[in-house]
């Protein structure tokens, strides 16, 4: 069954008749619901009948939300999920939670945090004690917080090992004038400037019931509400949320490397929306990595075009990254030092702008984002985050099947005017490496 449970701006006498009025409607023999309690807490679940048991808490904490005078805050906060805690020190998070088998961890992205908790069913109560400690209950010692340098350094050291993760933060940088600009990692400046007050504040402006979602597989959703009722947050919605401003720009970074990290973009389509599913069928046409291992991509539009113009290696695929209010949208080459490669791909963009796309290759697309989104959906882990990206930004879950019918209504017209969009819109432009003969964004 489906049930969604609105409960803000109800009294508590009148909730048995609310609840009696809601549809159900059977959905693959699993029971998904979704209610919110009147403090704008959202709680969703999925009976599932598993032996272990996952809960997530999702929150509208990312990088984004973060200050010129907290820059890099989420970075820290995301690494001190391990320390003490009012309820709790952190020998005894560590200790209680390996002696039932069971795992907590933190993520962060740009716009969200999510600290999940995986146990056997029998022991999810313990469990979540530990969980509400490490979310409801952080004391920030500062003493804790100093042992917390060496791994900020290791983190920032193992991120620039990966030139891949620095092109990407480069491109937000120069896309973004404020909210999505702000970096996955803490500042130089700001290791080991983060004080406990600073990370206090922010959790007490973002931590609060009005952005903050409970989700859990293999749950009781009855069992689920009390944990959310006992919650000790702030009531509200917290601290005002900045609407991203996309700009374009340029950012390069020479580096020794012989290989050269490009990626140009135009503003894309917002998470959920049908231009966002539009992209994510054009994302397929061009090229998002070979389906067989080790193998070529033969239906690449890129990979296509640019063999045709250099017989040197490459690899080029197309980004597309949605976010609640924008989208960044383009293509991301790998190279020599090569002018050509970027020149191509790009080229391919304008090709399918121009209507160069057949019915064929919309229908391959189409299959290969139902096949993606039904695979990442497959594990607990994906569930999880599609239920809680779902539900903390519209209160609701849609079920597999509109979402899958949603992508089939992707028009080959849409899917001309997303490439139209990318090619007619402001770029931003990130590269790394050997940058002698890559041109410049006012060049491409």
């Amino acid at each position: 069954c489906f049930v969604v449970h609105e409960l803000e701006g109800h009294p508590r006498s009148s909730l048995p008749s609310l609840y009696s009025s809601l549809p159900l409607k059977k959905f693959s023999g699993l029971c998904f619901e979704v209610s919110k309690l009147p403090n704008g807490l959202v709680i969703a679940s999925i009976e599932n009948y598993s032996p272990v048991s996952s809960v997530g808490v999702f929150v509208k904490a990312g990088s984004r939300y973060e200050t010129a005078e907290n820059q890099g805050v989420s970075h820290v906060l995301r690494l001190a999920a391990n320390l003490t805690t009012k309820g709790a020190s952190a020998f005894k998070l560590c200790r209680g939670v390996e002696a039932i088998g069971g795992s907590l961890s933190v993520k962060t992205s740009r716009e969200t945090m999510v600290y999940t908790a995986d146990c056997l069913r029998d022991d999810l109560d313990s469990l979540l004690e530990f969980l509400i400690n490490v979310t409801a209950a952080q004391e920030f010692r500062p003493w804790e917080l100093q042992d917390l340098i060496t791994r900020v350094q290791i983190d920032k050291a193992l991120a620039q090992q990966c030139p891949q993760i620095g092109v990407i933060e480069k491109l937000h940088e120069a896309a973004y004038k404020n909210a999505l600009s702000n970096s996955l990692y803490c500042p130089d400046y700001m290791v080991g400037q983060i004080s406990s007050e600073q990370l206090q504040s922010f959790v007490g402006d973002h931590f609060t019931t009005g952005r903050i979602a409970l989700v859990g597989l293999g749950v009781n959703h009855s069992n689920l509400r009390k944990v959310a009722e006992g919650l000790s947050v702030r009531s509200g919605a917290g601290a005002p949320v900045a609407r991203a401003l996309y700009r374009g720009g340029e950012l390069r970074v020479q580096t020794n490397d012989d290989l050269v990290h490009a990626l140009i973009v135009s503003e894309g389509g917002v998470i959920g929306s049908a231009e966002a599913n539009a992209f994510s069928v054009l994302q397929r046409i061009l090229g998002a990595g070979p389906h067989v291992k080790r193998g070529s991509s033969i239906t690449s539009k890129l990979s296509q075009g640019i063999a045709k113009a250099t017989t040197k290696p490459f690899d080029a695929t197309a980004f597309n990254a949605s976010y609640s209010d924008s989208g960044l949208f383009g293509v991301y080459t790998i190279s020599q030092a090569d002018s050509q490669v970027i020149e191509a791909a790009l080229s391919q963009v304008r090709g399918v702008a121009q209507g160069n796309v057949s019915a064929a290759d919309i229908t391959r697309a189409k299959n290969q984002v139902k096949a993606e989104y039904l695979m990442s959906i497959e594990g607990s882990d994906g569930l999880m985050e599609e239920m809680g990206t779902q539900v903390l930004t519209t209160v609701a879950y849609q079920a597999p099947d509109t979402v899958l019918q949603a992508i089939e209504a992707v028009s080959q017209d849409a899917v001309v005017q997303a490439a139209k969009t990318f090619v007619d819109g402001t770029k931003t432009m990130a590269a790394s490496g050997h940058l002698m003969n890559t041109p410049f964004v006012d060049e491409i």
